[in-house]
């Protein structure tokens, strides 16, 4: 008979996209006694707490809700006001990673995670302690994007509906969002948008400016010339990409960006 210490912890950690949601789904009669998370970073859209309260209803599972001791302007305070990046990420490290191996603590996991089969090359969550192991089972089992699209439908979930105008789950400030998305932002979230607005800095000292999106601030889309002509690029982009459409490709896969280029955030 196993010791209680020698018990191994299956935990989905959903971040409120489609694929986490849709791994909830697969696993949900798979996996005996599989936990189910949510880090919530206190800055998500509405959009993503509303579609995962439909998940613990839709599918009658009890979801633990994980939250940093600190918020995210305390993290922003300690880093000297230089906002998460590529690079830094200090967001999913304090608010997503932290919070969540704390909940696990030393018991020995394993840890789902739901990036997809046409996503292998990339990199998923990383457990920075020995006694937690990542499984992808998408991958495993060669799980497409059509595939979590229909999972969702059949289970009466479908999309959530930050869709519409975003590509991606995460915070409503992610640095990894496109221009468009931003203009979105704006647009469905205005309020949102002005609070990301007022976390970008000058630094007199030494010249830097601390901007959400690369060589430009949120400012520059108070211009509604300059959001036209981002809506207008992004369209033209959508054309040129619809000319290398290929038949045996789905359309959606090749004008959808993949929902986190930072996937460590499928936490």
């Amino acid at each position: 008979m196993k010791n209680q210490k020698d018990k191994v912890r299956h935990i989905l950690a959903l971040s409120g996209g489609k694929d986490s949601s849709a791994l909830a789904v697969y696993l949900k009669d798979k996996i005996p006694n599989l936990e189910y998370a949510f880090c919530d970073t206190g800055e998500e859209l509405d959009e993503t707490y509303t579609y995962i309260h439909r998940l613990q209803d839709q599918l009658n599972i009890d979801v633990t809700w994980l939250k940093s001791e600190r918020n995210f302007e305390y993290y922003l305070d300690m880093y000297n006001g230089v906002l998460p990046d590529a690079n830094t990420r200090w967001c999913t490290r304090m608010l997503k990673i932290k919070p969540y191996e704390k909940y696990i603590g030393d018991d020995q996991t394993i840890s789902y995670v739901g990036i997809r089969a046409d996503e292998f090359h990339r990199r998923g969550y990383e457990p920075t302690k020995p006694n937690i192991k990542s499984e992808f089972p998408f991958i495993k089992n060669r799980i497409y994007r059509d595939d979590v699209i229909r999972i969702l439908e059949e289970a009466g979930l479908g999309l959530p509906d930050y869709y519409t105008w975003r590509s991606r789950s995460g915070c409503y400030f992610c640095f990894f969002q496109q221009k468009i998305e931003w203009v979105g932002l704006r647009k469905y979230h205005n309020d949102l948008f002005e609070k990301a607005k007022k976390f970008e800095k000058f630094n007199p000292e030494t010249g830097e400016h601390y901007t959400w999106m690369e060589n430009e601030s949120l400012k520059a889309l108070e211009d509604s010339r300059r959001r036209d002509e981002i809506r207008e690029k992004y369209k033209k982009r959508q054309i040129q990409i619809q000319k290398k459409f290929k038949g045996n490709q789905k359309l959606m896969d090749i004008l959808t960006p993949d929902d986190d280029l930072c996937p460590i955030c499928h936490l």
